[in-house]
């Protein structure tokens, strides 16, 4: 059995991390796999949303901690040699997630911890099951946050709560994620997986190549200054309105029907 599933439903793509006995931490192996099937997916025109999801009763614990006391038998100077090419693994990760110019839905059942919540993160929508919970961990093992939380989270959080998540390393519970917007949905852990498809169905059936604009606009935002963005504003939308789904949009609001967008 795969420590990476891939399964379809229509134009949905299911990528479930399996490795329920290890709270699906990303070992070495499975971050250089993670990084490909995302490449693959990017590249499928057939996919038109992306679910990510932990497989048995959580999202994902980070990294392998176990596996980490193995290190220990080299010198210090080996052991900073050898972590800062286990951090570098997971940057194609968060680049890939970041570039995908489709929805990437983060599924979040149980524990999203250390490198955990930086995945959920690196999705566009998180659904969390109100049994859920996020930990940055980190401090707990003496080490500080990777996999771009440093980044994400103070601009997600505000640089207080995002201080609060790194140096207390407390759980941070459903309902305090919602309120604090590292989350956009809490629902029933019962309801987890049909509230998760509904969205991602209703995103699917969506115009793809707008979604992927949108996302592409938000996110280089956060490094633009306001007239560069404003340009790229205008060479979005322009591209936009020379493609089909444009036309459809426009025509089903003049004869006010449901629009059937093709993602093209």
């Amino acid at each position: 059995m795969s420590d990476l599933e891939v399964t379809r439903q229509g134009s949905i793509a299911i990528l479930t991390a399996n490795r329920p006995e290890a709270r699906n931490a990303l070992s070495l192996e499975m971050r250089a796999r993670l990084t490909d099937v995302l490449h693959d997916l990017e590249q499928d025109d057939s996919v038109r949303c992306l679910v990510l999801r932990g497989a048995g009763d959580h999202f994902m614990a980070g990294g392998d901690v176990k596996g980490m006391a193995d290190t220990f038998k080299s010198t210090p100077e080996q052991i900073r040699k050898q972590y800062m090419l286990r951090i570098h693994d997971l940057h194609p990760i968060m680049f890939a997630m970041r570039r995908m110019p489709k929805p990437i839905i983060a599924q979040v059942a149980g524990a999203a911890a250390g490198a955990g919540v930086s995945v959920a993160l690196s999705c566009d929508l998180v659904v969390a099951a109100d049994t859920s919970f996020f930990s940055l961990a980190y401090a707990n093992i003496g080490t500080s946050p990777d996999g771009s939380a440093t980044f994400q989270l103070p601009r997600t959080l505000g640089i207080k709560r995002a201080l609060e998540m790194a140096l207390l390393a407390d759980r941070i519970d459903a309902k305090k994620a919602l309120d604090w917007g590292l989350v956009n949905f809490v629902v029933p852990a019962a309801q987890l997986e049909a509230e998760t498809m509904k969205i991602a169905t209703r995103l699917a059936n969506g115009p793809t190549f707008v979604y992927g604009q949108a996302k592409k606009l938000m996110y280089q935002s956060l490094q633009r200054d306001f007239e560069a963005q404003l340009q790229a504003e205008g060479e979005a939308f322009a591209a936009c309105a020379a493609r089909a789904d444009f036309r459809e949009g426009v025509m089903a609001f003049v004869e006010k029907r449901k629009p059937t967008f093709t993602g093209k």
